[in-house]
C-alpha cells in the first residue's frame, strides 16, 4: 500500500511502518491522527484518487514532538552599515504511519 498525504502544506510520499518528520500537530504523544489523502494504491494497481471523489483512509500515531535544526538568516545591505542575524528553529511532529485503507 501506498498514499500520498498533504499535511503542513506539504505533501509525502508515504507507506506503512514509515518515520516520518512532519509541521507540528495538535495531538499528544501516543494519539491517532487522521492524515488527508491525495491519492492511495495497493499492490493489485487499485487506486483511490481524491480528485475522482475515490476515499482512502491513512492513520498515522503521533511519536513525539521536537524541534528541527537552527536555521540562521543574515541581511546585509551594502554600504549602509545594516547587517542583521537572526534564526529559526520548526517546531516539528514526528508519526509513524500504522494503516492505509481503500474505500
Amino acid at each position: 500500500m501506498y498514499a500520498i498525504i498533504e499535511t503542513g502544506g506539504k505533501q509525502y510520499w508515504v507507506k506503512p511502518g514509515q518515520d516520518l518528520q512532519v509541521e507540528k500537530l495538535d495531538a499528544k504523544a501516543g494519539e491517532s491522527v487522521e492524515l488527508k489523502v491525495l491519492w492511495a494504491a495497493d499492490e493489485e494497481g487499485t487506486s483511490a484518487d481524491a480528485k475522482a471523489g475515490n476515499t482512502a483512509k491513512v492513520t498515522a500515531q503521533v511519536v513525539k514532538h521536537l524541534r528541527g535544526p537552527k536555521i540562521l538568516v543574515f541581511k546585509k545591505r551594502p554600504k549602509k552599515g545594516y547587517e542583521r542575524t537572526i534564526g529559526h528553529r520548526q517546531d516539528l511532529t514526528q508519526i509513524k504511519i500504522t494503516d492505509i485503507q481503500l474505500a
